[in-house]
């Protein structure tokens, strides 16, 4: 993880002692290998073998030499980002991106973040502020998420707003100075987490949502690359969740007694408020109704259409009641979100 992360390319090249192509990790593979429940304590290895079941089980690579013509054309035969680069003898020499070839390349994402809300389980806090513009060390929360954004290539930002959305729009302005293009989504109405999608045009590209409460350092490039190499219509980034029972749970069939599990320990995966949208899954929104993500989950689950979970392993914070802001005041202190 921490080489794909400093590397900023997205994959890990497995290689043995003279640089021998052994195989190749991806930040989607880690994130799978989570899922199955493997501990990041695993051997790499292990990540490896897990590979064999999936759709690459051998690294697709190319040949020392090959021209950038054909290098664009091998990645998009294959659906994939980077390509390492082989010598006679089987050793990597350079990796390649596909984003470094194509001249120009951006990501293709736009995102809306959802700032509406109350926030009334802030108290006092936000009886005259939206909670997205409470302040974070110096700057306001939604302003940490729309620079973290636009450091991943994220340049179009679209700001639905509903509770004094003034104080929101003469924050931001137009988004110039902060290098991104900010449009703003009314809500008369409060229409939830997916509703106020229908108040814009179908996009030609896959949509970023994200809860304006959020503070994380996900790797939102990285969940797009996932929701690709799934073919999603949705997917939604998940967060592991434990919960310790304080009390022994008694087991039973009918009146017997059958087992006894001393104050066990529950794992979940929960709704980290970040989803990423295909312009298929469009069609099943509702237009003007109160319509939150998890009712669009359901439908498209229902109607047979790919959801996918992207879990998170990064710093993540729902800042949903005062204690989780003053968490929020302290991790950015002491640089959590760097």
């Amino acid at each position: 993880m921490r080489t794909i992360e400093e590397s900023r390319k997205g994959i890990a090249v497995v290689v043995d002692e003279d640089g021998h192509l052994i195989g190749t990790l991806t930040d989607g593979d880690i994130r799978r290998a989570l899922l199955m429940g493997l501990a990041l304590s695993e051997p790499v290895q292990t990540l490896l073998d897990c590979k064999q079941a999936g759709p690459y089980p051998t690294p697709i690579t190319a040949s020392a030499g090959t021209s950038r013509e054909g290098l664009i054309e091998l990645m998009a035969a294959n659906s994939v980002q980077q390509l390492p680069l082989l010598d006679e003898q089987n050793r990597v020499v350079d990796l390649v991106r596909l984003r470094d070839l194509v001249i120009g390349t951006t990501t293709p994402l736009q995102a809306v973040i959802m700032a509406g809300g109350y926030g009334r389980r802030m108290a006092e806090l936000t009886t005259n502020l939206p909670k997205p513009m409470l302040p974070i060390g110096d700057s306001p929360l939604l302003e940490l998420i729309i620079k973290q954004l636009r450091n991943t290539g994220i340049h179009r930002v679209n700001l639905a707003t509903h509770f004094q959305p003034e104080k929101i729009t003469d924050y931001f302005g137009n988004g110039e100075r902060l290098d991104v293009e900010i449009n703003y989504v009314r809500e008369d109405e409060p229409l939830g987490t997916a509703g106020v999608l229908s108040l814009m045009p179908t996009p030609d590209e896959p949509l970023l949502v994200i809860n304006g409460d959020i503070l994380t350092n996900v790797d939102f490039e990285s969940m797009f690359s996932y929701h690709q190499e799934h073919q999603a219509d949705l997917t939604v980034a998940v967060r592991k969740y434990e919960m310790q029972v304080p009390y022994g749970i008694i087991e039973n069939d009918e009146w017997r007694v059958s087992g006894l599990q001393e104050k066990p320990l529950f794992e979940f995966l929960v709704n980290a408020g970040i989803y990423l949208l295909s312009p298929s899954a469009f069609a099943f929104v509702p237009s003007g109704q109160h319509f939150d993500m998890t009712d669009l989950i359901q439908i498209l689950i229902k109607a047979g259409k790919t959801v996918a979970c992207f879990p998170v392993h990064e710093y993540w914070l729902d800042i949903g009641r005062p204690a989780d802001y003053s968490k929020a005041q302290q991790d950015v202190k002491d640089g959590k979100l760097n």
